[in-house]
């Protein structure tokens, strides 16, 4: 059985999505929930790009142990000096040198012919190699390089002492048919080819990133380039948990590989990157989106009730997948509760946070007849921070009606103290922000917002998500409650700490 390699790029290629950006313990929250997924290599940014992407790798090659930890460069010596001082304290650490091959690259970007193109190729993975010994090399847009160009820059960078040559479909240009030709000549005319890993990353610019990159494994590639739920770039990259789940469910066409994914953690990471970056996860996702093991349909409905099998090709649970089973009620205890989140897959939690939880389970059970682990997770979610917040709610009253000025107060906590203010808005929730604005100091401008419900009822816990510009910051969050209103609060002061914190 070979093995196919999960390289994961969320913290990379994931997060250069237009406002999914991460800060630093966001990323450490990640890469720790990616080590626990089971990927082999964490792509966790590009070093020289800010001092900001620096530390972060810096820290991420410090505390997590398990998968190789990967930076990117440029080919200048400049970028790959970086990425070592980064990755340094890593066990097992990698550098990915990247260098455009196409001529459209070639041609309006770099300026350079196909000879120096090579020249630099060269250079880069040979002073790479002498700082590292695990190196991976991407002729950019590989997909519309001229074939036998590629054959001599892959060559080449392999006999420079590359370990793994990726072969980018970077704008998300060719079809399944094509891309997997284009692996298989690969192998046919590199010579030392036998010497790399032939690795591959594809964008979704055609829907077609997770379809390509299959074909690729059909054809002999052995490293997969992907993030959770698939985002990235533009229209985002080929995404883990359906790559994963391919290979694990079509061992008939897939026999003879296999990953070493722990699945039951990929709706629980693909949560947590939804959280973090506020990029919703579309209901009809597969894998990890909100209807992915709904039925609607009676006869649907009534074939799964008989067998499952007859329209479920995976089990809900081998995704760790909980849909909306009924769990804990007002009087279940503190021992029960954190059994059922061990099972939910949140089993760090240290006491002080297993305190925070219960007494928001406790306040939730008395609003709501029934508690679905969907509430738990959003509820876990929402108080697990990853730092004491600057400011936190206490209460707050609005009042809102058809011919009146809707109006709040909102009391805030902040170093031990009790601060109040009242405003006016266009609405409660516009009134309780302007509320909020008063109390911090912070004018925020308010770039998206959006309110779904977490499960189903008239008591439904209700999630907003929110991105929030101020002091020339962006910051997203979510924020959770039976009351849209709190929710709101919540998230929109969730968004302020996260800018003050910055």
């Amino acid at each position: 059985m070979e093995k196919i390699i999960i390289f994961d790029t969320t913290l990379r290629d994931g997060e250069q999505a237009p406002g999914a950006s991460l800060n630093h313990k966001e990323k450490l929250e990640v890469a720790q929930g990616l080590a626990d997924l089971g990927v082999d290599i964490i792509e966790a940014g590009f070093p020289v790009s800010s001092p900001g992407d620096f530390e972060s790798v810096q820290a991420i090659a410090k505390s997590i142990k398990g998968p190789v930890i990967c930076g990117l460069a440029r080919a200048i010596k400049g970028d790959i000096e970086a990425v070592r001082d980064a990755v340094k304290s890593a066990r097992r650490a990698r550098i990915h040198v990247f260098l455009a091959t196409s001529k459209i690259h070639m041609q309006y970007k770099l300026k350079k012919a196909e000879d120096e193109i090579v020249r630099l190729a060269v250079e880069s993975v040979k002073y790479a190699r002498n700082l590292c010994g695990d190196v991976e090399f991407s002729p950019e847009d590989a997909s519309r390089t001229e074939r036998e160009f590629l054959f001599k820059v892959v060559e080449s960078v392999i006999a420079a002492g590359a370990s793994t040559v990726n072969i980018p479909d970077t704008v998300g240009y060719t079809d399944p048919e094509e891309y997997g030709d284009l692996i298989k000549s690969i192998r046919s005319n590199v010579p030392n080819i036998d010497k790399a890993v032939i690795s591959v990353h594809c964008h979704n610019d055609l829907g077609l990133a997770v379809a390509n990159s299959l074909s690729a494994i059909k054809n002999g590639a052995r490293q997969v380039e992907c993030t959770v739920n698939g985002i990235g770039e533009r229209a985002g990259n080929a995404s883990v948990e359906e790559i994963v789940m391919a290979l694990k469910t079509r061992k008939d066409i897939y026999s003879g590989v296999e990953t070493r994914i722990n699945t039951n953690q990929i709706y629980k990471v693909s949560r947590l990157v939804s959280k973090l970056t506020g990029f919703a996860v579309a209901p009809n996702k597969a894998i990890v989106g909100g209807n992915a093991f709904r039925h609607e349909s009676g006869i649907h409905q009534d074939g799964v009730l008989k067998e499952r099998s007859t329209y479920e090709i995976i089990r809900p649970e081998d995704v760790g997948f909980t849909g909306s089973g009924i769990v804990l009620g007002k009087h279940s205890g503190r021992h029960a509760l954190n059994e059922r989140l061990k099972e939910l897959g949140f089993i760090n939690l240290s006491p002080a946070q297993l305190d925070k939880v219960n007494a928001r389970f406790k306040e939730l059970a008395d609003k709501k007849k029934t508690v679905f682990d969907d509430d738990l997770i959003s509820l876990v979610e929402d108080e697990t921070k990853t730092s004491k917040p600057v400011w936190s709610l206490d209460s707050f009253a609005t009042t809102s009606g058809t011919k009146i000025v809707p109006s709040a107060e909102v009391t805030l906590k902040y170093k031990n103290q009790l601060l109040s203010a009242k405003s006016t808005g266009d609405g409660p929730v516009d009134a309780c922000f302007k509320a909020i604005d008063k109390l911090t100091g912070i004018k925020g401008e308010l770039q998206d917002y959006r309110i779904e419900a977490v499960t189903k009822g008239k008591d439904a816990l209700g999630e907003v998500s929110l991105k929030l510009k101020a002091k020339g910051k962006v910051a997203s969050s979510r924020g959770s409650s039976t009351d849209i209103i709190e929710s709101s609060i919540r998230a929109y002061l969730n968004a302020v700490n996260k800018i003050e914190s910055l």
